[in-house]
């Protein structure tokens, strides 16, 4: 789990960063205590404000919520796409972006925890009704997942859109994270990690799908 300063740094309202220390107190909290664990007044008595100053940026606390969600996709996003461009075989990409996904959610609980929360509000930086579902930088994370199966396994699937096994691997993915983070993943020896089930499972869905060469 990824550690905290502590105390938390107040400096950078006084110097215009409201906004930025809110969405770190915010995911701080989630990391520490789950989505349902802190109010709007508790990120303002964190970073040193008064709850109304908090508006001057959110419209409330599902907004809030949000835009820590939209950070975390995108950064999941940046660090998928440098490892679909890092070298080696597709393949090698492939396994690598599986890696990165369960790394990222270990390590950024809070990030993680938000992006998969129920969403009332859009972020604060896209306006309502813009007709997209979920935020672009989840979209592009999982562009990213359908250019990684396209590459490393050119000759297609029978009767299936490659995005209906990127959902499919996505959620293999996102299943093992929530199970690892809680705990529940059968421990011993002999049996594989996550990461080593994860390579089975999306090899086992993918040579199912898979068009003869």
């Amino acid at each position: 789990m990824r550690h905290w300063r502590a105390p938390f740094d107040r400096q950078g309202y006084h110097h215009g960063n409201l906004k930025e220390a809110l969405i770190e107190a915010a995911q701080r909290f989630i990391a520490e205590r789950g989505l349902g664990g802190f109010t709007l007044a508790d990120a303002a008595k964190l970073v040193g404000v008064t709850p109304a100053a908090l508006y001057r940026h959110f419209r409330g606390r599902d907004a809030l919520v949000a835009e820590v969600a939209f950070r975390g996709f995108t950064q999941l996003a940046e660090r998928l796409g440098r490892a679909l461009n890092s070298e080696g075989t597709p393949l090698e990409r492939f396994t690598r972006m599986g890696e990165i996904y369960l790394t990222f959610a270990e390590q950024e609980p809070g990030f993680y925890a938000a992006m998969f929360a129920p969403q009332n509000q859009p972020a604060t930086d896209e306006p309502a009704g813009c007709g997209v579902t979920g935020p672009p930088s989840q979209q592009t994370a999982f562009d990213f997942l359908v250019k990684a199966l396209s590459d490393t396994f050119p000759e297609g699937f029978t009767s299936v859109d490659v995005r209906f096994i990127a959902v499919e691997v996505w959620a293999l993915s996102h299943g093992l994270a929530m199970l690892s983070a809680a705990g529940q993943l059968p421990k011993g020896p002999g049996l594989p990690d996550k990461f080593e089930l994860l390579r089975a499972g999306v090899l086992a869905l993918v040579h199912g799908a898979r068009r003869p060469t």
